[in-house]
């Protein structure tokens, strides 16, 4: 199933994609949601990110052929950082250039994990049951910030600018993370293409060590991090972050 949220005229609604339609539902998105009966069509609505994340964690280092091209050692544990609330952007809407940064701003395209379930120092067994589905990510990064002091390395400003925690269209439910492909698209031209199996911890073991450290909670994300293919956007361009069963997060840069 593919859950979305959006808006038609002052109400908020969330439900089911079928089609070009989405069949609303009532109640908690993570608590047995149950339909009205209602169906209206996508092209009426303005998309919404599909759930408001209290946590939006971010992966470092995760996958094998970044590390392995940029001579990194392989992590014994999560490398991870947050993204702060007001970064979240949904699809179709705009991606903000900063006013107080000049440098690169560099698309990442990501697989994100939507935690259902509270989780709190959960066993890897128990994991795969906290999680209620996927989405794309694009984890916008002013990436020279990374740099800029050489005493300190600006993770939580690069990551955190208003309008770079992009994700959506929808939440996936009912996948198998591990036989996913993550692409993306800069004005049409494919930047980034890599298979999800080659994460060093998956999804199920993210959740499970992340879970020791903080409480993970329904609606929470985790992006799962990036592989090769990074690069910067300009004022103008599109970036789009696909993954079959998933769908197409699609956003304009300035």
């Amino acid at each position: 199933m593919h859950w979305a949220r959006g808006r038609l005229g002052d109400r908020v609604l969330f439900g089911v994609v079928e089609g070009e339609t989405l069949r609303v539902h009532a109640g908690d998105l993570f608590a047995d949601p149950v339909p009205t009966g209602e169906v209206v069509a996508l092209a009426d609505i303005t998309w919404m990110t599909p759930c408001d994340p209290g946590k939006f964690l971010g992966l470092w280092k995760n996958f094998h052929e970044a590390a392995t091209k940029n001579g990194w050692t392989i992590p014994l544990e999560p490398l991870y950082f947050a993204k702060t609330p007001t970064t979240h952007l949904a699809h179709l809407a705009t991606i903000e250039p900063p006013a107080t940064y000049d440098g690169r701003v560099c698309y990442e395209g990501e697989l994100g994990i939507v935690i259902g379930a509270r989780a709190k120092a959960v066993s890897l067994e128990d994991a795969e049951a906290a999680i209620f589905g996927y989405t794309c990510v694009n984890d916008v990064t002013a990436a020279d910030l990374f740099s800029r002091d050489p005493s300190f390395s600006q993770w939580t400003r690069a990551k955190s600018f208003d309008t770079f925690g992009v994700f959506g269209p929808v939440i996936a439910t009912g996948l198998d993370p591990m036989t996913l492909t993550i692409r993306t698209l800069l004005d049409g031209r494919e930047r980034q293409n890599y298979p999800a199996s080659d994460m060093i911890m998956n999804p199920a073991t993210l959740v499970s060590l992340i879970s020791r450290d903080t409480t993970l909670m329904p609606g929470d994300l985790i992006a799962c991090g990036t592989s090769l293919g990074i690069g910067p956007m300009r004022p103008g361009s599109t970036v789009e972050i696909a993954i079959d069963g998933i769908g197409v997060l699609r956003n304009p840069y300035g």
